[in-house]
């Protein structure tokens, strides 16, 4: 499953997403392709079954740094300081909250809640250590981004930061409050820069220039420059993931996947490599070329 450090609980989207997903297109989000290759169970109970989850303070509170930094560049590039974006996080928090007022529930009293606020402080000056706002004038943050592949499969997902420069190159920002990995496990992380730089190839007919990923966890920064090949090997992957989906719908057949994540789930009691019995399918599991929006696969 998704590291809870780097799962985000998404702000309100616009008014287009769910028009886009009532028109039953199958569609594939980064974080439900992650899911199923990482656990086709646990992609089940997250999109089948649409068991609620219960958040971590490390997940809410990416969302909350993940927004100052969205508004941060609402200031004028002089007033794009540490401290302005300190002063950011109790606006943030609450915006959080007005979204899911269940997060509070996270904490045992106020003081308590303000001490965890406290503790993304340290990710905004790390994310001052690694690049400077005021040098920057990013073209859009927190951008929707869609296509339709050949197939019809849809790929659609939210890119923190599109950056652009004059030549018209384009730099795909994503930030991670959570640490870097580790040697020999940069091509996961990368997985979901190649979906998104996929997309907008498949969008705009210009290929990105540079996926860059900030990890705010541990001051690292992994930059990675795709190419045409690359982004159609990750057409492939995706589409063949999709077939894997579909095939798994088809036969009821969600495996688990157990590994060092499973600690994390919040459906480890409900899991066959630990004991648990997963809940009956629903009755109705409508085929997921004709409504993936009632089966919640929009992503």
């Amino acid at each position: 499953m998704t590291d809870p450090a780097e799962a985000l609980l998404p702000l309100p989207s616009g008014p287009g997403e769910a028009a886009e997903t009532a028109q039953g297109s199958p569609s594939l989000s980064p974080s439900r392709a992650s899911d199923f290759m990482t656990c086709p169970l646990l992609y089940r109970f997250r999109v089948i079954d649409r068991i609620p989850e219960k958040p971590s303070r490390d997940a809410v509170r990416g969302t909350v740094v993940h927004q100052v930094l969205e508004e941060l560049f609402d200031l004028p590039r002089e007033q794009r300081t540490v401290e302005a974006a300190t002063s950011m996080l109790p606006r943030a928090w609450e915006l959080v909250q007005e979204h899911d007022e269940g997060v509070v529930e996270l904490f045992d009293s106020p003081d308590e809640a303000a001490e965890w606020l406290a503790s993304a402080v340290p990710l905004l000056e790390t994310y001052f250590r690694l690049e400077d706002p005021t040098a920057l004038e990013p073209a859009e943050r927190e951008v929707r981004v869609s296509t339709t592949l050949d197939d019809g499969l849809v790929l659609r997902g939210y890119v923190d930061r599109l950056d652009r420069n004059a030549a018209g190159d384009t730099r795909v920002v994503d930030y991670k409050t959570g640490k870097a990995p580790g040697e020999g496990y940069e091509q996961k992380a990368l997985f979901q820069m190649r979906f998104y730089a996929l997309v907008l190839w498949k969008a705009t007919g210009t290929l990105p220039r540079l996926l860059q990923l900030l990890y705010l966890g541990n001051e690292q920064m992994l930059r990675y420059e795709p190419d045409e090949a690359d982004l159609l090997a990750t057409e492939r992957k995706l589409q063949a993931l999709w077939a894997a989906i579909q095939r798994a719908t088809d036969s009821g057949d969600w495996r688990p996947s157990p590994s060092r994540l499973c600690d994390w789930c919040d459906h480890k009691s409900r899991c066959p490599s630990f004991g648990g019995t997963p809940p009956p399918l629903p009755e109705h599991v409508p085929g997921l070329g004709t409504a993936p929006a009632e089966a919640g696969l929009a992503g």
